[in-house]
């Protein structure tokens, strides 16, 4: 393979419904697509062959991290881009992708994923939440993916300088939150029984937590998806790490759904002083100001909010938290005042 040349890795099993925006989607940008069908009864893999994929055969083991490694030790290319069926790379930052693999700044770069959210296609571009994730890096360099699901790549060695990780602003679109989707694909059920099976595993990360929370979150299981919360926030403590900022997110998220004003507003002042400059947050504690009618409070935050803005790499920031749904409550906010 020539100089600077991209393999795209992908995990799929009957995948005809989304596969074909996704190759589109690359075409002519990646060098080398993998593809790792894990049983496909449908035309995925003929949809692929057509896009002059290599599909391989393997047999799923219940294991996300393993059918991922499998793909990447076929891989060819001076870099790695991996990508799910139901989403898109935007084509329109192709040259920045260029740039970026000609003249590397990192080992390893994070991607800002664009999650839809909604009952039904077309999107709604206002219903969406934004998190960068480590999509693209470097090959034969060592670098393996983990985790039973939701499994990341991870270089060898954390603390070697010589592995490094940037941003890069070539957004990734996502389908896969959209409930028309959820339920055709029927993943929900499986995806929760994969988390369970790694939370019996005395060595799980604090993450599974974490992930069994947000999966109860989205049954609407609110007391569930608390506890394992506030679990997953003590295991991370228990490791002396500080927990990541998402977590805070959901558990606010939580107690406002649930109309625990009360308690959201102590918690949400220790989460902010953690991370001082996630929008999501402060946007959160105006809400639950203005809901106890504090309005010269939560005036204030919505304010920080607008000067924070939404773009972060840091952090998950739900669409308009630091635009327009801030920019709403500002007004409420002014006209209460006025009155």
């Amino acid at each position: 393979m020539s100089s600077s040349s991209i393999s795209l890795c992908m995990i799929v099993k009957n995948e005809e419904d989304f596969i074909e925006r996704c190759l589109k989607s690359v075409y002519g940008i990646v060098q080398e697509i993998i593809i790792v069908d894990t049983g496909s009864t449908d035309r995925t893999s003929e949809i692929c062959k057509k896009y002059g994929a290599d599909v391989y055969s393997y047999s799923w083991n219940n294991h996300f991290a393993d059918a991922r490694n499998f793909g990447i030790a076929k891989a060819k290319g001076d870099w790695i881009l991996w990508l799910d069926a139901d989403e898109k790379l935007d084509r329109s930052h192709e040259d920045l992708l260029i740039k970026a693999i000609q003249n590397p700044t990192a080992t390893m770069y994070y991607l800002p994923v664009i999650n839809y959210y909604g009952k039904s296609f077309p999107v709604d571009k206002e219903k969406s939440f934004i998190y960068y994730q480590p999509r693209l890096f470097q090959n034969h360099k060592g670098i393996q993916f983990y985790n039973r699901i939701h499994e990341t790549p991870l270089f060898p060695d954390v603390n070697d300088s010589n592995y490094t990780t940037d941003y890069l602003e070539i957004p990734i679109h996502h389908y896969g939150y959209i409930e028309e989707l959820i339920a055709k694909r029927k993943k929900a059920d499986r995806n929760l029984q994969l988390i369970e099976e790694e939370y019996k595993n005395p060595e799980h990360s604090p993450w599974i937590e974490y992930h069994l929370a947000y999966e109860y979150y989205r049954r609407g299981d609110y007391q569930k998806a608390f506890d394992y919360l506030n679990e997953s926030i003590f295991r991370f403590l228990l490791n002396s790490i500080k927990p990541p900022s998402i977590l805070y997110r959901l558990k606010y998220g939580i107690l406002i759904d649930t109309n625990s004003l009360d308690n959201a507003l102590e918690g949400i002042e220790k989460a902010i002083v953690l991370y001082p400059d996630y929008v999501d947050l402060h946007f959160i504690k105006g809400y639950i100001l203005f809901q106890k009618k504090k309005v010269e409070e939560a005036l204030d935050s919505f304010e920080k909010c607008l000067e924070l803005g939404e773009h972060n790499p840091k952090y998950l920031i739900l669409r308009g938290t630091g635009s327009f749904m801030a920019e709403k409550y500002k007004k409420l906010c002014l006209e209460k005042i006025q009155k």
